[in-house]
């Protein structure tokens, strides 16, 4: 047993100068040897100072030409003594790799003269690659200039060679005392443990892993609402990814810290209808306390009131009496667009700019779920507003800003919503369903949105909207929402995902 003869040695000897040779010497393996010198260092028996060598050995190409030959010597031998020999016929005597290297190694050293046909300009010739190599793995020492040569032609690698030299201890002993870990019942009944020798405690030793909460895949690609838990966990890694691709593309953040929002900015002043379908409470979670808002802007509503009722700027409006009351009622907001249109407002109050603004937040609809649906989710929004924007301009934003999130593969669907003319869904290809899933939404603010506001005619605002939950489960693979997000998730799979990257390198 190797820590039998390791103690053994040092109770006649002063110390094991090579770990290597103690173990060729004894017949252990190297590896046997050197587990039991660190086992025995840790409980200092023994103190070990490492060995460190570097010594060189053949690759495998190395070792071939070791027992055949260097590509040189066998294309000179494969040569006719007296007389040629084609190119094509000597071709087909050796190995395609070995004729390459010896036509240009043995033309390099004169050897043969190369031409349609070969013939030797010398009879005898050293094999000095093949005498080189054999040395080396006897262990030989060579010359600098060998040791370039081989390694040029990667015929030998340097490898470093590891071992310990070994000296007694403080706690050296010729055999190793066994200690305790544990008092266990037995030993107070016995009173044995008067006599015992237990082993040390080692605090710097790390325990098992603490169990501890993980991140929802969905926080670790948000930064909407749970933006602070995020940065407790990861920091700045998911917050700077989302950030950075709007940020490279010039928008602004838009504050998104009400989620209680007014019909009148999240439908009226958008220029939705008020007996539009998705203002029914079976799509939308209007609020019993408090069920109104108490004040608007008055001159913006009588405004926002004429063009619903009666139209302007070009259109003819919804004719139908539009009512304040409705206006007035509080709901959770469905969508972020209700913070666009305060922000495009406060921006036609003042000198025009061209602006670019965005948001990642919560908003809530009133619908059933189902594999693709959520009655609570999060939108990222962003628009432009400028002079002469044209639909072109919205899909060229469109297929830059979801090429930064990995999703390459788009087509975009003419659609229809009451504030945009025109109007686009977005697809893109969901590998696991393997089919087009609509992602967003997009399209151009209506003259009869952005004009009450105060705008000159020739502003135009694009703009688009998507749920962060559908290009997740793109990202993650996932095909089923309820999988993602819900009473059915797997708590695993918080365990096992990692962040988010959103495609960025």
């Amino acid at each position: 047993m190797a820590e039998k003869a390791i103690l053994g040695y040092l109770a006649t000897s002063e110390e094991i100068p090579d770990s290597g040779q103690f173990a060729s010497l004894h017949g252990f393996q190297h590896n046997d040897v050197v587990n039991v010198i660190k086992s025995l260092h840790g409980f200092r028996y023994i103190d070990a100072q490492d060995i460190k060598r570097e010594s060189w050995v053949l690759t495998d190409e190395g070792k071939k030409y070791a027992a055949d030959g260097s590509p040189e010597v066998q294309l000179f031998l494969a040569v006719p003594q007296e007389g040629s020999i084609s190119k094509d016929e000597l071709q087909k005597k050796l190995e395609p790799s070995v004729f390459k290297i010896g036509c240009s190694q043995a033309g390099k050293n004169k050897w043969v003269d190369m031409g349609k046909q070969v013939s030797r300009k010398v009879q005898h010739v050293e094999d000095k690659v093949k005498d080189l190599l054999i040395r080396i793995q006897k262990g030989e020492a060579l010359g600098k200039d060998d040791i370039n040569s081989l390694k040029a032609r990667k015929l030998i690698v340097a490898q470093t060679w590891k071992g310990y030299s070994v000296k007694k201890g403080p706690n050296y002993a010729p055999t190793r005392k066994k200690v305790a870990t544990d008092l266990t019942r037995e030993n107070l009944q016995r009173g044995d443990w008067k006599e015992l020798e237990f082993k040390e405690y080692n605090f710097n030793a790390k325990g098992p892993p603490a169990e501890a909460g993980h991140l929802h895949p969905l926080l670790k690609a948000s930064i909407g609402h749970y933006i602070y838990q995020l940065r407790l966990a990861y920091g700045k890694y998911v917050k700077q990814q989302l950030k950075n691709i709007f940020l490279q593309l010039g928008f602004e953040e838009m504050p998104t810290n009400n989620f209680v929002e007014s019909s009148f900015w999240n439908f009226d002043a958008l220029f939705q209808p008020q007996q539009h379908p998705a203002r029914d409470s079976h799509d939308t979670f209007f609020l019993e306390v408090p069920s109104t808002t108490r004040e608007l802007p008055e001159d913006y509503v009588k405004l926002v009131k004429r063009v619903h009722e009666s139209g302007g700027y070009g259109s003819r409006g919804y004719m139908y009496d539009w009512k304040r009351e409705e206006a007035n009622k509080n709901l959770l907001r469905t969508h972020t667009t209700a913070v666009s249109t305060r922000m495009l407002y406060a921006l036609a109050k003042q000198p025009f700019t061209p602006k670019r603004y965005f948001s990642i937040d919560r908003v809530f609809r009133n619908e059933s779920v189902d594999r693709t649906h959520l009655a609570e989710f999060h939108q990222i929004e962003g628009l432009v507003c400028d002079k002469g924007l044209t639909l072109g301009d919205l899909i060229g934003v469109l297929n830059d800003f979801f090429s930064r999130l990995g999703m390459s593969k788009l087509r975009f669907k003419p659609a229809y919503n009451p504030y945009t003319e025109p109007s686009m869904e977005i697809f893109s290809y969901h590998e696991g369903l393997k089919k087009w899933v609509e992602i967003g939404n997009s399209g151009m603010f209506r003259p009869e949105m952005l004009l009450p506001m105060g705008f000159p005619e020739d502003v135009r605002v694009i703009a688009w909207g998507l749920s962060l939950e559908r290009p997740t489960m793109i990202l993650y693979g996932v095909d089923n929402i309820r999988d993602l997000f819900g009473h059915k998730v797997d708590l695993s799979l918080m365990k096992r995902n990692p962040i988010c990257r959103l495609g960025i390198d």
